[in-house]
């Protein structure tokens, strides 16, 4: 299940490349014709409103790319994903990568760059989390990070991932 799916981009890939049985959910009307014209089997849903209708464990991953940084109800979603999801996929723009402290620092104005293109009245951006934030959210809400990996420019970032890394990866499940 990928929460937030777009247009499909990543369930097209899933579906094609690895076989995968996929789900997406989506609140905008034109992405969700994007899917349907894949043949994606897409839902028009706010996931900040609840993932109620499904069972526990009835995913083996659910998908949160690019949109826990969007959702309005933080807490509520991840609780839900992880009742849902046997273990989820979590993917954000890092807002601490060097290249935003140094416009912030130095401009003085909220940062735009390529993980995070939106001027500051435009942005889909509720949540502004760094890699350091999640880390820390994980630990206190009892979540357990199975897997992390930071990217920078397609490359991956291995030394000082809150600072160099313009996007945070995490494998995470319900700990316990």
């Amino acid at each position: 299940m990928d929460l937030g799916c777009g247009g499909g981009e990543l369930l097209d890939i899933l579906v094609k490349e690895k076989g995968v049985r996929a789900e997406g959910i989506e609140i905008n009307e034109q992405a969700i014709h994007q899917c349907v014209a894949k043949g994606l089997s897409v839902i028009n849903e706010d996931i900040d409103k609840g993932l109620g209708e499904y069972a526990d464990k009835s995913f083996d991953y659910v998908i949160l790319n690019q949109s826990l940084q969007q959702v309005r109800r933080l807490e509520v979603v991840l609780t839900d994903v992880l009742r849902v999801g046997k273990r989820v996929i979590v993917g954000f723009p890092n807002f601490t990568h060097y290249k935003a402290r140094f416009q912030l620092f130095f401009k003085g104005r909220t940062p735009v760059t390529p993980a995070l293109p939106y001027k500051w009245y435009d942005t889909p951006n509720l949540h502004f989390l760094s890699i350091s934030d999640f880390i820390e959210y994980c630990r206190e809400k009892n979540i357990n990070i199975e897997k992390s990996a930071y990217f920078s420019n397609g490359k991956v970032v291995r030394f000082f991932p809150n600072l160099l890394a313009v996007i945070g990866l995490f494998l995470i499940s319900k700990a316990g």
